[in-house]
């Protein structure tokens, strides 16, 4: 069976924008983000890739036309070959009546009530209707698709499933939070046997969102909501959270079953009101580290408390013992440790997808999983994939490609071609100075994590390369740090990684052991933890191995990792777009495959 996902529409930015004011800061706040596209071939994963990786254009809504036809090729199939598309929303007419019904009673003026009625309404009939997404789909690919054969997956059931599908399969809880889906905001339930049974009485509507209360929090800030969270959670650890918490306090009201609600539900024009609460729990805003920090680590236990909350409920409903934790709150990996940490679930499983980045592939695999009724559901037995899933499912590279790419920047860039086992020493020794290295091999990771195929390399050892990094490189604030890579097996030693034994998609943050913080201070954030990421040499053989010789050399067990881009464009996907970040930023030498690149006022020679 072959599986198409599919994420974006054509038409739901400028949709957005008209009627919703989502532009400028407020250009994330809207459906489809993070477009993209994935395949199954029978259960087999074999491409996923985000249509911004392709398109250059960050977080886009809009149809993943490349995205789609790149995943074809790659797996050399037409569109008659596919059979199901899976798209990860479901607006049916009874969704649409609930979303109006829910805006019946909300706090808003009359005129503004029937003005978001209409706008909803056209919104589901003109965009992302059924009959909407097919008619884009065959707009934009050429290919009329038989509404038969399209399967539309609720939202927050197609983030179960990624992680349940990248977990390897295995029964599990779940707790999915994000900002909304259809209706609902968070939702918990269990995968038994790839069949989701949703705990319906723990569903939260998107007007008790914490995903958007954190997001109103991170615009309050001055930062890009829908965006810029993980930038919060960085302030959070320059200070203390007040006591009492005024979130807490005032703001959130824990419930019953894990349920939560608000003093005030939000809505589509509440920005100002917070802003003006906020500053009456915190002060006048001054924009001040100190200022931002305090409201960010208030922000930040407020976030842990409600999602500990949900979990005691979801532990009380189920006898399952592995956790998944999915949709884009998951990415707050500094609440993740401690979420698991005081839970009783032997694991706790956040993946590569856990952003709307991942839901095309947990839509294809529930389609696999659960077709229609007039294809064979797939039995028990043939279910497991044909290999590990890992991140490393986008586009790579050969020779000729990277050759063709340095010679449209002749004169600009100098090269030399290195043997496998010459990468590796030539590399660890030049990690050994106070240099900044591209590193970009083989296929393009999936997710927002730069997880070692497409990063920026540097030696943690010196103080201040995080400083370097962030104003030479990056462009970004200077509060911003940067995670450690590490060897699977010596994480635990390096690190206090509690019940924890890997954390492959830097998806967890741990404390460095404190004999460690004065050898990698470079990836030590303020707090004294990491977000880690650890390798094996199954995964990334490659980085494995430079990771070793680097660390005999130096003594240093950990590299930093950052990826390989500047802040607020996509991660670098072509050797093309590697050589403009290289050429546009103060880096300081490229490792494009085996090319060893510099600019043309850099020395290089062949030697080791």
């Amino acid at each position: 069976m072959i599986v198409l996902g599919c994420n974006g529409f054509t038409g739901v930015s400028p949709f957005f924008a008209e009627h919703f004011g989502s532009v400028g800061t407020e250009k994330h706040y809207l459906l489809g983000h993070d477009a993209g596209a994935s395949l199954l071939v029978d259960g087999e994963l074999v491409a996923a890739v985000e249509e911004e990786r392709l398109n250059r254009q960050k977080k886009t809504t809009d149809f993943p036309v490349n995205a789609v036809q790149w995943c074809l090729d790659e797996a050399g199939l037409k569109f008659s070959d596919i059979d199901l598309i899976a798209i990860p929303w479901h607006f049916s007419t009874e969704v649409l009546n609930q979303m109006l019904s829910g805006i019946e009673y909300a706090p808003m003026t009359p005129p503004a009530r029937r003005s978001l009625t209409r706008s909803l309404s056209r919104l589901v009939g003109e965009v992302v209707s059924p009959d909407a997404i097919i008619a884009d789909f065959a707009a934009r690919t050429g290919h009329s698709p038989d509404p038969d054969k399209v399967v539309f997956v609720p939202h927050h059931l197609a983030h179960a499933m990624t992680g349940y599908y990248i977990a390897g399969m295995k029964d599990a809880a779940f707790l999915i939070s994000d900002g909304r889906a259809e209706v609902f905001s968070s939702l918990t339930g269990e995968i038994r046997d790839g069949r989701i049974r949703a705990f319906e009485e723990s569903s939260i509507g998107a007007e008790y969102s914490i995903g958007l209360l954190f997001a109103a929090i991170t615009r309050f800030l001055g930062f890009v909501p829908n965006n810029d969270e993980y930038k919060v959670m960085g302030l959070s650890g320059f200070a203390e959270p007040p006591s009492p918490n005024p979130f807490l306090e005032h703001f959130v009201q824990l419930r019953a079953d894990g349920r939560y609600t608000f003093c005030r539900p939000l809505s589509t024009d509440s920005h100002r009101s917070l802003e003006i609460l906020f500053e009456e729990y915190f002060g006048p805003f001054e924009d001040t580290r100190e200022y931002k920090a305090r409201a960010a680590a208030a922000a930040q236990q407020m976030l842990t408390t409600v999602t500990r909350h949900q979990l005691r409920a979801l532990e009380a409903r189920t006898g399952l013992n592995r956790l998944l934790f999915e949709g884009g709150v998951a990415l707050n990996c500094l609440n993740n440790t401690p979420l698991f940490e005081g839970s009783r679930f032997d694991d706790m499983d956040v993946s590569f997808g856990a952003s709307d980045t991942g839901i095309t592939i947990g839509a294809a695999a529930h389609a696999w999983l659960n077709p229609p009724d007039s294809l064979s559901r797939v039995q028990h037995t043939e279910k497991e994939p044909a290999q590990p899933v890992t991140p490393y499912l986008g586009p790579e590279y050969d020779d000729p490609a990277i050759e063709q790419a340095l010679r449209e920047f002749t004169g600009r860039v100098s090269w030399i071609r290195l043997d496998d086992d010459d990468v590796v020493s030539r590399v660890a020794q030049l990690l050994t100075e106070k240099v900044v290295i591209g590193w970009f091999e083989g296929r393009m990771e999936h997710g927002p994590r730069a997880l070692g195929h497409r990063s920026i390399l540097a030696n943690p050892n010196f103080p201040d390369i995080k400083d370097i990094i962030n104003s030479r490189v990056k462009h970004r604030e200077p509060f911003r740090p940067f995670a450690p890579l590490v060897l699977e097996q010596d994480a635990p030693k390096i690190f206090d990684m509690g019940r924890k034994t890997r954390s492959p998609y830097m998806t967890f943050v741990f404390p460095v052991r404190p004999e460690f913080r004065d050898v990698i201070p470079g990836a030590t954030h303020v707090d004294g933890t990491s977000r880690i990421q650890t390798i094996t040499d199954h995964h990334t053989p490659r980085l494995a191995a430079l990771l070793r010789c680097f660390s005999d050399l130096t003594g240093v067990p950990c590299l930093l990792n950052t990826s390989f881009n500047v802040a607020g464009e996509p991660i670098v996907c072509t050797p093309t777009d590697a050589l403009n970040c290289f050429l546009g930023t103060e880096i300081d030498y490229l490792m494009l495959g085996n090319y060893l690149v510099t600019t043309t006022e850099g020395v290089l020679d062949s030697r080791p």
